[in-house]
C-alpha cells in the first residue's frame, strides 16, 4: 500500500491514480471498463478533476445492517427479524481458504497494488479492444467495497440503490476517490474482512457468516477448500450461480475459482483437481426470518414488541429514526414473554377452539405490580392462508390491532363499582333494579353539561324474573342491568370517567370512552390486553401499571455491544386498597358462585372474575386473576358477523354461547399452566355487609328462598353457573324453565353509539 508523505499531501503513486482516475481512467474502469473513453461522454479532464477535487474527503460507512433476535424473559429465541440476513465476523472467524478464494476470483493482484490496479486497467483495456464489448472488469476489491457501502447506505430504497449502482463517470469517479481513501486508512486485511462481510451471496444471505449458514449450515471458519470456492464463486452473479436453483452452472462457476487458487498458488493443483471432483454438499438452512417465524405461537407478540420499537419516542425521536435502527438491526431483544405462560395459553387456546371455527378467541396474560406481558395469543395464527390472520386481536389498533376492540359486555360492570366506591358508596349499596327501566336523566357529566335520554330510550335485565331490589354483591354476581345504570346516575359520569382514566382504559382505536349511562353495559370496543392490565389493578391492590413487552436491549456496534434504554413500566395508584380489596371480594364470589364458576382454578388458588356477554351473543368474555397473574379472554367474531348460538365451537356444541361456558375455561386452563409450580398467593378479603342476602331469591347454588325465578338449570346443581340466581330445587317453578335465557334486548341511546365493531345495541348482558 502507498505510504503517506511527512508532509500530509499524496505519495507519488496516489497522484498518479488521481491523475489517471479523472482523465482517461476513470472512464475505462467504470461499470468494467463499459464505455470506451471519457471522451465519449462530452467531459473535459479538467472538469474531471474539480469533481474529484470536490468530493468529501472521508466515506461515511454506515453500520453493516444484521438480524435482530427476539428472546423471552428466560432467553429462548422467539425469532430473528432482519432487513438483512447478516451476522459480522471478524477475519480470524473466515476459513483461510474462503479468503484465498475471494481474492483469487475477484482481484488476484490485492496484495501487489493501491486503490486501483493499473496493470489490471491496461489488461483489461487490452481484452475489451481485441473482443469489441467488455470481456473484462478492472474494479479492485477496493472499489467493489467502496460500491458495496453505497448499496448498503442506500438501504431498501429503490431509487437509492438504482443511484449507489448507476454506471456513470460520477459515480466511479467518487468510488475512486474514497477507494484511495479506505486504502490508506483500513489497510488490506481490514477491507477484506469488511468486504466479506458486506457483500451479497444471495439466497437473503449478506456477509459470508449468512452466506455460510444458509447454503452449507455451519459457521464460516470452518468452510472446507470446495465450499469456500463455491461461495467466493457466487459474488459475481448470486442469481445465476445460484446452487440451489441451478447446480450445474454454480458447479462450473466453483471449478472456474479453484483453478484460479491453483494458478496464482493459493492451493496446488493437485488439490484443486480433487476439489473439483466433490459434490456441492449444499446443507441449505432455510430463512427464517421475521415474526411468522416465532415459537409457540408468539408471532403475535413478537410483532407487537415490532410495533412498540418503531412507535415509542425513547428509540428515536421520529419515526424515520426508529425505522432506522430497527432495519439496521443487530439488536438482541429481552422480552418480558414467559414461555410456561406463553405455552399455557397456546395450549388452552387450541384445546377449545379451533383456527377453523367460524369465531376466534384471542388470550393475554399480564403480572399485576409490574405490567409484564407474560404471554399473548389466539387461535387463528399468524399468516396470510386460510384461517389465519395478521390483525392482533390481543392488541389496539396502533399496535396490529382492529380498528376499535370488542364490546366487553358485563366485564366493564366492575370499572363503575369501583368508582362508586372511591365515591363513598357502601358495598353494601342497594337500588331498586328493576327489570326494566328509561335511561335516567339528567346525568352529570365532567363539564357543566348533563346527559339527557332525549329519546325516552330504556334498558333491561337478561329475564324479566330479575327485578331488586338489589345490593351490589348479588347484583354483580348477576350482571343486573339496570342496578349499574342506577349506580352511575346516583354518583354521576365523571368519577366513572376518573376511574377508567386512572386504569388507562381507551377504545381499540385510542379515543377516550364517551360520556353516558349505558358505558356499563359494555358496549364499548377495549381490547384483551387492556381488560387484563385493568384487572391487573384490582389485583395490585389499586396499582396501575403499564403494559411492557421489553426487558432490555442491546445493539452490537463493531465488535462491542451496547446497552439502549429501553420504555420501563409507570405505576400509579388507581384506587385505595380498600376499593382494590372490595372489588375483589366481589369479584371473587362470581367465580366462585356466580357467572364464572367454570372458569375456577381448582388447585386451591384464589381467583376472581367477570363474565360478559354482549347482545346477539357476538362477543363473549371472561377476565380474570389471581394475586399474581392476570388475564383477558375474548371469543366472537373480528368482523362481528357471527352470534354465537346454535354453533360448535373446538367440537363442542353451545346452544347459546356466554362468557362462563367457553371464555371461562380457556381462562382456567391457560391459567392454571401458567401459575404451576409458582407461588400461592391470596387476597385481602374484606367483609361485605349484606343484612338481607337472598332477597328472596335463590343463591346461585339452589338454596333460594322460594321462588327460583325459573332461571336454574333442569338438574339443579350448579345453576348454570349460577349466572340468574335460583336453581330448579329452589322454588316450586324452577325446573322446567331451567338454562333459558333470552338474548338481551335493551336499547342504548342513538346518541351514544360510536362507530364501534359489536352492533348497535352493545350489551351488558345481564348473564354476563
Amino acid at each position: 500500500m502507498p505510504n503517506k508523505r511527512s508532509g500530509g499531501g499524496l505519495s507519488s503513486t496516489q497522484q498518479a491514480a488521481k491523475f489517471l482516475g479523472v482523465s482517461v481512467l476513470a472512464g475505462a474502469v467504470m461499470a468494467g471498463i463499459a464505455l470506451p473513453a471519457a471522451g465519449a461522454l462530452g467531459l473535459a479532464a479538467k472538469g474531471s478533476v474539480e469533481s474529484f477535487d470536490e468530493l468529501p474527503a472521508n466515506l461515511k460507512t454506515p453500520p453493516l445492517s444484521q438480524r435482530t433476535t427476539i428472546l423471552d424473559a428466560k432467553g429462548g429465541q422467539i425469532a430473528t427479524v432482519y432487513s438483512r440476513d447478516r451476522t459480522v465476523v471478524g477475519l480470524k472467524d473466515v476459513s483461510p481458504y474462503m479468503q484465498k478464494a475471494i481474492v483469487a476470483i475477484e482481484d488476484s493482484r490485492f496484495y501487489q497494488h493501491g486503490a486501483i490496479d493499473l496493470k489490471g486497467v491496461l489488461r483489461a483495456l487490452n481484452k475489451n479492444a481485441q473482443s469489441g464489448g467488455v470481456a473484462e472488469g478492472a474494479s479492485t476489491l477496493t472499489q467493489q467495497y467502496v460500491k458495496n457501502v453505497f448499496v448498503e447506505e442506500a438501504g431498501d430504497d429503490p431509487t437509492k440503490v438504482a443511484q449507489a449502482t448507476q454506471q456513470t463517470l460520477g459515480r466511479k469517479i467518487k468510488e475512486l476517490k474514497y477507494a484511495i481513501q479506505v486504502e490508506e486508512e483500513l489497510g488490506k486485511k481490514r477491507i477484506l474482512e469488511n468486504y466479506l462481510n458486506i457483500t451479497f451471496f444471495g439466497q437473503q444471505a449478506y456477509g459470508v457468516e449468512a452466506a455460510a449458514q444458509r447454503y452449507f449450515s455451519k459457521h464460516a471458519k470452518d468452510l472446507t477448500l470446495a465450499e469456500s470456492a463455491l461461495l467466493a464463486g457466487i459474488v459475481q452473479s448470486p442469481s445465476r450461480y445460484d446452487p440451489v436453483n441451478d447446480e450445474a452452472e454454480a458447479t462450473k462457476r466453483r471449478n472456474i475459482v479453484l483453478q484460479r487458487m491453483a494458478e496464482v498458488g493459493d492451493v496446488s493443483r493437485t488439490e484443486a483437481a480433487e476439489a473439483t471432483k466433490q459434490p456441492l454438499g449444499l446443507k441449505v438452512s432455510q430463512p427464517r426470518n421475521g415474526c411468522i417465524t416465532a415459537v409457540q405461537g408468539a408471532s403475535f407478540f413478537c410483532k407487537y414488541v415490532e410495533r412498540v420499537f418503531k412507535s415509542n419516542p425513547v428509540f428515536g425521536k421520529t419515526k424515520e429514526d426508529r425505522a432506522k435502527i430497527w432495519n439496521q438491526g443487530g439488536l438482541t431483544i429481552r422480552t418480558t414473554l414467559d414461555p410456561q405462560s406463553q405455552n399455557s395459553v397456546e395450549e388452552s387456546l387450541k384445546d377449545h377452539v379451533y383456527k377453523d371455527d367460524k369465531v376466534a378467541a384471542a388470550s393475554t396474560l399480564v403480572e399485576p405490580g409490574t405490567g409484564k406481558i407474560l404471554a399473548m395469543g389466539q387461535s387463528k395464527p399468524y399468516g396470510y392462508g386460510k384461517n389465519e390472520t395478521e390483525y392482533n386481536f390481543s392488541v389496539d389498533a396502533a399496535y396490529g390491532g382492529s380498528n376499535f376492540g370488542f364490546p366487553t359486555g358485563s366485564t366493564f360492570k366492575p370499572f363503575v363499582a369501583a368508582a362508586a366506591l372511591e365515591e363513598g358508596r357502601p358495598a353494601s349499596q342497594e337500588y331498586s333494579s328493576p327489570y326494566q327501566m328509561q335511561y335516567p336523566s339528567p346525568v352529570q357529566t365532567c363539564d357543566s353539561s348533563p346527559w339527557v335520554n332525549t329519546r325516552g330510550e330504556k334498558l333491561e335485565n337478561e329475564a324479566d324474573s330479575e327485578k331488586g331490589p338489589y345490593r351490589l354483591q348479588k347484583a354483580m354476581e348477576l350482571s343486573v342491568n339496570t342496578y349499574f345504570v342506577q349506580m352511575i346516575s346516583d354518583i354521576g359520569l365523571c368519577p366513572v370517567m376518573k376511574m377508567t382514566d386512572g386504569l388507562h382504559v381507551r377504545q381499540g382505536n385510542g379515543d377516550k370512552l364517551p360520556e353516558t349511562p349505558s358505558i356499563a353495559l359494555g358496549a364499548i370496543g377495549l381490547s384483551p390486553l387492556t381488560m387484563a392490565n385493568a384487572y391487573a389493578t384490582f389485583a395490585a391492590r389499586g396499582m396501575y401499571c403499564s403494559p411492557v413487552a421489553i426487558e432490555s436491549i442491546t445493539q452490537k456496534a463493531g465488535d462491542e455491544r451496547k446497552s439502549l434504554e429501553v420504555p420501563k413500566s409507570t405505576c400509579s395508584r388507581a384506587m385505595s386498597e380498600k376499593t382494590a380489596d372490595t372489588i375483589n371480594t366481589l369479584l371473587r364470589g362470581v367465580v366462585d358462585s356466580g357467572t364464572g364458576k367454570e372458569a375456577g382454578l381448582t388447585d386451591g388458588r384464589q381467583s376472581a372474575g367477570k363474565t360478559g356477554t354482549t347482545d346477539s351473543r357476538k362477543n363473549a368474555w371472561f377476565v380474570g386473576y389471581t394475586p399474581n397473574i392476570s388475564g383477558a379472554v375474548w371469543v366472537g367474531s373480528a368482523m362481528q358477523n357471527v352470534e354465537m348460538t346454535d354453533i360448535r365451537i373446538g367440537g363442542v356444541y353451545h346452544g347459546e354461547v356466554y362468557g362462563g361456558d367457553t371464555p371461562g375455561p380457556i381462562w382456567r386452563d391457560a391459567v392454571s399452566g401458567a401459575l404451576e409450580g409458582k407461588p400461592v398467593e391470596t387476597f385481602n378479603i374484606v367483609p361485605i355487609p349484606n343484612p338481607n342476602p337472598d332477597n328472596g331469591r335463590g343463591d346461585g347454588n339452589g338454596n333460594g328462598n322460594g321462588n327460583g325465578n325459573g332461571n336454574g338449570d333442569n338438574d339443579g346443581d350448579n345453576g348454570d353457573n349460577g349466572d340468574n340466581g335460583g336453581q330448579a330445587d329452589g322454588g316450586t317453578d324452577g325446573g322446567d324453565n331451567g338454562g333459558t335465557f333470552p338474548d338481551p334486548t335493551f336499547s342504548i341511546p342513538e346518541n351514544w353509539f360510536q362507530g364501534q365493531t359489536g352492533g348497535n345495541n352493545g350489551n351488558g348482558g345481564g348473564r354476563g
